[in-house]
């Protein structure tokens, strides 16, 4: 089988996934997702420990490669990663306003969603780097080599996580589309309906995966466009909108220059994230085929 074939089986199964009626209905793939998350990054930091020890460490090499502009775009390129690391931590930042008090619940499920992904995501990327220097692969379990059976779990674990995170994801598009079809149609039309914008939806998606696999660079693209202000720049603006600021004035200009900062910032690290990645596209453009099977 190749890449494209799976492609297709994965877009096959998500269509299926997709006509559940709302999010609420995907409680169990969620905790499933969740459970499998905590699986992936378990397996594949101890693999990786396992065959860094394994190695020759003479043999591995941390300085990067490539003329000064290509490791300075690079660098550019991995901060849209590393943005797009923190967008697990959105879903229980959005559940936590539902219910009162707002401040104190969005607090508690964003301290516990950034300590699992340093715990988890971060802690996975400095033992890859550790174990096989700049030569490891975008993809870590692509770098591991023994043993078989927990490789193999492992990508079991990460296909189960990322089912659930698709759908997660797109379940605003259905809702979008849901809201303009329900108040016109009866059950069984707008049944039909979701099935009809659903598959288009679904059949784009996967024709745009099987013919530009280059996953690694797209989640740059989605950590610089979309996950870096809504993780960064928005609440910081918000905080200043509805926040309440010290009376002390100058503690308020403090705060408020505190702020405004990491606004800025974040927004300049957003445009070179996205200047990275779309370079590093652009180049694997020239490398690769259309429908490459990598």
């Amino acid at each position: 089988m190749t890449l494209q074939h799976l492609i297709l089986l994965f877009g096959a199964f998500e269509l299926f996934l997709s006509q559940l009626p709302d999010i609420h209905s995907l409680r169990w793939v969620n905790a499933t997702c969740t459970a499998s998350t905590i699986g992936f990054a378990g397996t594949a930091i101890g693999v990786t420990i396992y065959d860094g020890y394994r190695v020759d460490r003479n043999d591995v090499g941390y300085s990067l490669q490539g003329s000064t502009g290509t490791k300075v775009f690079r660098g550019f390129n991995a901060l849209g990663t590393i943005a797009f690391s923190f967008g697990d931590a959105m879903l229980p930042e959005i559940q936590s306003t539902v219910r009162e008090p707002a401040t104190t619940n969005m607090y508690k499920g964003v301290s516990t969603a950034y300590t699992l992904i340093v715990e988890s995501y971060w802690t996975l990327a400095f033992s890859g780097y550790w174990a096989f220097g700049s030569e490891v692969q975008p993809y870590i379990l692509s770098s591991l080599t023994v043993p078989r059976w927990a490789i193999v779990m492992a990508n079991i674990f990460a296909v189960i996580q990322i089912t659930g995170c698709f759908q997660i994801y797109c379940r605003p598009t259905y809702a979008h589309f849901e809201e303009r079809i329900q108040a016109k149609n009866t059950a069984y039309r707008a049944w039909l309906w979701r099935l009809m914008y659903t598959s288009a939806y679904m059949a784009t998606i996967t024709l745009v995966a099987a013919a530009m696999p280059f996953f690694g660079d797209f989640v740059s693209v989605c950590g610089a466009v979309g996950f870096t202000p809504l993780d960064f720049v928005l609440p910081a603006l918000a905080f200043l909108k509805a926040g309440k600021l010290p009376k002390n004035l100058g503690l308020r200009r403090t705060v408020k220059a505190l702020c405004c900062s990491g606004a800025v910032l974040f927004s300049v690290i957003g445009v070179l994230a996205c200047t990275g990645a779309i370079r590093a596209i652009a180049l694997d453009v020239k490398t690769y085929k259309f429908f490459h099977d990598m």
